[in-house]
């Protein structure tokens, strides 16, 4: 088939081409997966670490509510010296909060009303928001363990502070827990296609329009949508070699990342890599014939490239819909392009099953409109103004 000519002529040609196979085989694949572990790690230890070491607080009017201060030392609290101006402090991030204890915190608890202290942070700042969030928690602990106390005193007994208790019942899994964690990987594989196949595209049409070797293309007596089957069919083969290499990468990634110590199971195995390339075959035809297609309107390599910049906010938009407007997903989803992968994966991550129909779906209603860009970017490609550079 005249078509398989093109397409190895043009994958020979661009695996010489060292700015194509470094994008689409190693920077695509590649820098995801070892940002997401080296950043998470970072992020986890971090955090794991401020919880386990001693709190240090500075401490305002500390010689105003000196039980309460063993009470938190006890919990591990490190008092601090006091500040001039806790506002000040917090504001400039020298301390992430700071306990201010009012002058007439001893006189409410004499007499027997709530005694008020003040913790200053600033919650748009995560480390302040996780270390105001221990703090408080101890402080809480501390005024539960006195009012129980005080009950106990007067003869009652400590059940009555506690009239509705309220016991939680997680219906989450360790697997479904790391899926909310690693909800963006669906969005990582779909950016891994467009780019891997992006830089391909654009050489492949408006690259050789600029470079005026595309009119002597179509002047050879084969059918222009041959031609145009056989670059697709490049396009395809280096999205699914850079697909590939992010689902290994992430793979091996996966035993690298601290799930454990958050209580977490990450599965990223032959299974879950396996289930994904499936799902994400009709994404593959459909981001190629997409690519193409913008880029035969653009007459020289940078103009493809800005418009191929625009096109890449789609694969956005599905991550966006379900990060701050969560839907319970249904079976006709599947059969939306991006999305479908979005929520099938999503279901993959989270231990949960993606029935038969659904990838059906998925491939029946991907194909069909990644058929419909092919037949739009071949109606295009029978163009004559389509060789011409100027």
């Amino acid at each position: 088939m005249k078509a398989l000519t093109v397409f190895l002529k043009e994958v020979k040609e661009n695996l010489r081409d060292k700015r194509t196979v470094m994008s689409a085989l190693l920077y695509g694949p590649l820098i995801g997966p070892i940002l997401f572990v080296l950043i998470l790690n970072a992020s986890v230890t971090r955090e794991l670490d401020k919880a386990e070491q001693p709190l240090k607080v500075p401490v305002v009017g500390a010689q105003y509510a000196p039980h309460l201060l063993d009470a938190l030392k006890q919990q591990g609290l490190v008092p601090q010296p006091p500040v001039a101006d806790p506002e000040a402090v917090v504001h400039a991030q020298d301390a992430d909060v700071v306990l201010r204890i009012p002058a007439g915190y001893g006189q409410a608890w004499r007499r027997g009303e709530p005694a008020e202290v003040e913790l200053v942070y600033d919650s748009s700042r995560r480390d302040s928001s996780a270390q105001e969030h221990r703090l408080r928690e101890m402080v809480q602990a501390y005024a539960q363990q006195q009012g129980l106390m005080r009950l106990v005193a007067r003869g009652l007994p400590p059940t009555l502070a506690v009239p509705v208790v309220a016991v939680g019942r997680d219906q989450s899994t360790p697997q479904s827990r790391a899926g909310l964690m690693f909800g963006m990987l669906p969005y990582f594989f779909v950016l891994t296609v467009f780019l891997g196949g992006m830089y391909l595209a654009i050489d492949l049409t408006a690259g050789e329009r600029e470079r005026q070797s595309l009119e002597p293309l179509f002047a050879n007596p084969l059918p222009r949508w041959q031609i145009l089957l056989g670059k697709l069919g490049a396009i395809c083969a280096f999205s699914l070699a850079s697909l590939v290499i992010t689902v290994v990468a992430f793979a091996v990634a996966g035993r690298f990342l601290p799930t454990e110590k958050l209580g977490m199971t990450l599965d990223l195995g032959f299974a879950f890599g396996g289930r994904v390339l499936l799902l994400m075959l009709p994404l593959l035809v459909l981001l190629a014939a997409l690519q193409t297609l913008v880029a035969a309107f653009a007459k020289s390599y940078r103009e493809a490239q800005t418009y191929l910049q625009i096109l890449m906010f789609v694969p956005i938009l599905p991550s966006m819909l379900l990060t701050f407007a969560p839907v319970k997903t249904a079976d006709w989803m599947y059969a939306v392009p991006v999305l479908a992968q979005q929520i099938g994966i999503t279901a993959l991550l989270r231990g949960g099953a993606v029935s038969a129909s659904q990838i059906g779906l998925c491939l029946v209603c991907g194909f069909a409109v990644a058929l419909v860009a092919v037949l739009a970017t071949a109606w295009v490609y029978r163009s004559e103004r389509l060789a011409i550079s100027a």
